[in-house]
């Protein structure tokens, strides 16, 4: 019996492992992001930038005024002034202004919620995409990106980060084909802001929408370590208990 769970708990951890390296192994690989999630100052400027450059077109419905200003610091005199532009009550989540069918209109689709896309997209793949914009005259807005191809959003950061073109060469494949490939940006209309302060503002942005997606994320460590602290001592004592009761069986 004790072997036959042996070997069923082996074969678990064997799939969890295997399977949490398929995950891991999937996908494009993205620079981090570098965000901190514990790093209450770069929260609070990340939700700040998310008001005035991202709420006018995305909601964020699953996430409460009053949980933001308790998770991060922020009295309900200062969320009102500063981040609750079209809310009445501390209590409500945050809703776009647009309306939805103008913006399908617009923009050929309603822009999404973002509650939950650092969960879905991860932080890394934000940050690229906001660093990513590069001159288009092909595009109805001027502008198109290399981590999404053709996207129907406009480069909203333009004046602070500026304008940069695209870069591409042309290699050719063994078949004869030829492939364009990406080399990097150039800049070609400076910013308000240097590029790496255009970083630092991107960054502080999607720690906060990384923070949305989960913000329990912080209690719910603080919680496991204390579940992990409370199994080792529990298993511990079940073994002392084991030696205690099978000691005089031979």
């Amino acid at each position: 019996m004790a072997k036959s769970i042996k070997t069923l708990t082996l074969l678990a951890l064997l799939f969890a492992v295997t399977s949490v390296a398929y995950a891991a192994g999937g996908g494009k690989k993205y620079e981090p992001s570098g965000i901190q999630p514990d790093n209450i100052p770069s929260l609070q400027r990340g939700a700040a930038n998310f008001m005035n450059y991202c709420s006018g077109c995305h909601s964020a419905q699953y996430v409460r005024y009053s949980t933001i200003g308790s998770h991060l610091g922020i009295s309900d005199e200062l969320l009102i002034q500063n981040l609750m532009f079209n809310a009445e009550k501390t209590f409500d989540t945050i809703q776009v202004a647009m309306p939805y069918e103008g913006a399908t209109r617009w923009f050929g689709k309603a822009p999404p919620d973002l509650s939950l896309t650092a969960r879905a997209k991860s932080a890394d793949y934000i940050y690229a995409f906001l660093r990513s914009y590069y001159l288009d005259d092909s595009r109805p807005t001027g502008v198109n990106n290399t981590e999404l191809t053709m996207t129907a959003m406009p480069h909203v950061l333009w004046e602070l980060q500026g304008f940069q073109t695209a870069s591409y060469e042309d290699v050719q494949n063994e078949d004869g084909s030829i492939d364009q490939v990406f080399r990097g940006f150039e800049q070609a209309i400076p910013g308000k802001l240097t590029p790496e302060e255009y970083d630092e503002f991107v960054r502080d942005t999607v720690n906060f929408l990384a923070y949305i997606a989960e913000p329990v994320r912080s209690e719910r460590r603080v919680i496991g370590i204390w579940v992990l602290m409370f199994l080792l001592v529990l298993l511990i004592l079940s073994y002392l208990l084991k030696k205690e009761i099978w000691k005089d069986v031979k």
